[in-house]
């Protein structure tokens, strides 16, 4: 009864606040296909069917190996590209049913202003990432504050951004590990998105989800490391561990994350627990009209697609991505999510998305424009 309670001050809350304000590839380690029977199967029951609502963006795996700085830090002139995003972010979180908040998020739409004189771009640059923390706040507050000085300060930056992301996830799993003040057994997933011209980079460990609105369409740029997937399961028990009932050595709901040093071993060496995450990039073009980066509180009670839908159709009103996050955190909230809640929605154009006309002799009338994509998305599943 209490929690109910909680619920409805937040969603009240929620409606106050849009009251007062005005209108303002593929992935680099894994292959598992979400279309083959054995993953359609472990799907639960109650859980939005991804496979039939999103489309995945894929690119070789070489291409995460390329100077990650010849294509978007040393840009060719706007005039040439034809295209150069403008970052526009807004970012709710609310704690939920839970009696504790555990997330944290971080939203940084111009780099240059943020890091100071002493680092030079010749592309604009902005740097998101969404931390959902387990077992206490400890892990997810410290991934949160230095995640983005362990990317800058890797080696391989900015030369090989990849390998750099890559390289400052464990090294900021290790520094965890060595902060003696804080719960080493507390963790997080982590999800980031680091963007240098057109160029947008993805890193995910754990089941936080970015999803790319592409004129409508969703477009998911993360997979979700749950224990029972078929990758992440293989790649679990050729280590050593155990699933029980959907955990990870019956304990953990994820098959990656930050912290949990309870579970993991020396560092250095490989466990079922892995802090390495899966990255993704993409080359951004005039569709691709916004980001959608959030918890699993929100992926558990809406599909991609729908989360898409309903952001375009706020951005369309409002063109304000901080009210279309909480819109999503409120709609969720009213799907009765059972977790936190943290939305980060970045937009890539200054303007608002345009009307999308459809060819009446294409469509029949009562098919709406959300299941036309969920269409699509079936047949190109071959579902």
């Amino acid at each position: 009864m209490a929690a109910a309670t909680g619920l409805s001050s937040t969603l009240a809350m929620l409606d106050g606040r849009n009251r007062d304000v005005d209108n303002g590839s593929s992935l680099s380690s894994g292959s598992e296909d979400p279309r083959t029977p054995e993953n359609r199967k472990e799907s639960k029951v109650g859980k939005p069917p991804r496979h039939l609502s999103v489309i995945r963006r894929s690119v070789n795996t070489a291409c995460l190996e390329f100077d990650f700085a010849s294509l978007a830090l040393i840009s060719p002139p706007e005039e040439q590209i034809g295209f150069l995003p403008v970052f526009r972010s807004g970012s709710c979180s609310e704690m939920g049913p839970k009696p504790y908040m555990e997330d944290e998020h971080v939203c940084i739409d111009n780099l240059i202003e943020y890091l100071g004189a002493s680092v030079k771009f010749s592309s604009p640059g902005a740097f998101y990432g969404v931390f959902d923390g387990h077992g206490g706040t400890d892990a997810a507050s410290f991934v949160q504050k230095n995640i983005l000085k362990f990317i800058l300060e890797d080696s391989h930056f900015p030369a090989f951004v990849d390998k750099a992301i890559k390289s400052a996830f464990i090294k900021t799993d290790h520094a965890f590990a060595d902060s003696h003040s804080l719960d080493r057994t507390s963790g997080t997933t982590a999800l980031t998105a680091l963007v240098f011209g057109r160029s947008l980079l993805i890193a995910n460990a754990g089941d936080c989800r970015a999803v790319l609105g592409k004129r409508g369409r969703a477009i998911e740029l993360s997979r979700d490391h749950k224990p029972s997937c078929n990758n992440e399961r293989l790649r679990i028990e050729k280590l050593g561990g155990k699933i029980y009932d959907g955990y990870l050595n019956g304990q953990l709901s994820v098959a990656r994350a930050l912290g949990n040093w309870h579970m993991k071993g020396t560092k250095g060496s490989a466990c079922p627990l892995s802090a390495e995450p899966e990255l993704q990039v993409t080359v951004l073009t005039e569709e691709d009209e916004f980001l959608i980066m959030g918890c699993d509180g929100l992926w558990d009670v809406m599909s991609s697609q729908c989360a898409v839908t309903i952001a375009r159709k706020e951005l369309m009103i409002h063109n304000d991505p901080e009210r279309c996050s909480r819109e999503l955190v409120r709609e969720a909230l009213q799907r009765n999510t059972c977790d936190n809640l943290t939305v980060v929605v970045v937009c890539f154009s200054p303007d608002p998305p345009p009307r999308i006309e459809l060819s009446r002799s294409r469509v029949r009338r009562s098919i709406s424009l959300e299941g036309l994509h969920i269409l699509k998305g079936a047949l190109d599943s071959d579902v």
